[in-house]
C-alpha cells in the first residue's frame, strides 16, 4: 500500500445541541456554512445535521450537530476547547456577528505573545468558536 492509501482523513467534529434548527441557523448565518445533509433517526431518538463549506467530497472537515430528542441543554465540561474557523478579516467578522445578534467573547486582536489576529465567539449552546485571520 502506498502512503496515500494508509493515511486517514479528518471527517468531522460532533457537538450536541439543544435546538437543531437554532444551531443550524447560527452556523449558516454567522459563518456562511451550508447544511450538507441531515439524517433523522426516530428509533434512536436523535437527528444529525452536517455543516461545512464544501463537505468531505472536497476533503474539508465538517461539524456534525447532534440533537437528542427532548434534551435542551448540555453541560460543557472542561475538556472541550473550541472550534476554529479561518476568515479573511476577523474584525469585520466580529462586527457582522454582533450585528446579527451573535456573542463575541474576545474581540479581534493579536494572539498573546504573537501576531496572528484572532477572536472568539460563542454559539447558542455555549460552544466557543475561534476566528483566525487567514
Amino acid at each position: 500500500m502506498s502512503e496515500a492509501q494508509t493515511q486517514g482523513r479528518f471527517l468531522h467534529t460532533m457537538i450536541r445541541v439543544g435546538d437543531l434548527d437554532r444551531a443550524v441557523n447560527f452556523y449558516t448565518t454567522m459563518f456562511g456554512m451550508k447544511e450538507l445533509r441531515r439524517r433523522d433517526v426516530p428509533d434512536g431518538k436523535y437527528t444529525l445535521a452536517f455543516l461545512g463549506y464544501g463537505g468531505n467530497a472536497t476533503g474539508e472537515a465538517e461539524i456534525e450537530l447532534t440533537y437528542n430528542y427532548g434534551v435542551e441543554k448540555y453541560e460543557q465540561g472542561n475538556a472541550f476547547g473550541h472550534l476554529a474557523v479561518g476568515v479573511p478579516d476577523v474584525a469585520a467578522a466580529c462586527k457582522r456577528i454582533k450585528q446579527a445578534g451573535g456573542k463575541v467573547t474576545r474581540e479581534a486582536g493579536p494572539v498573546k505573545h504573537g501576531t496572528t489576529i484572532i477572536a472568539f465567539v460563542e454559539d447558542p449552546d455555549g460552544y466557543k468558536i475561534e476566528l483566525i485571520q487567514r
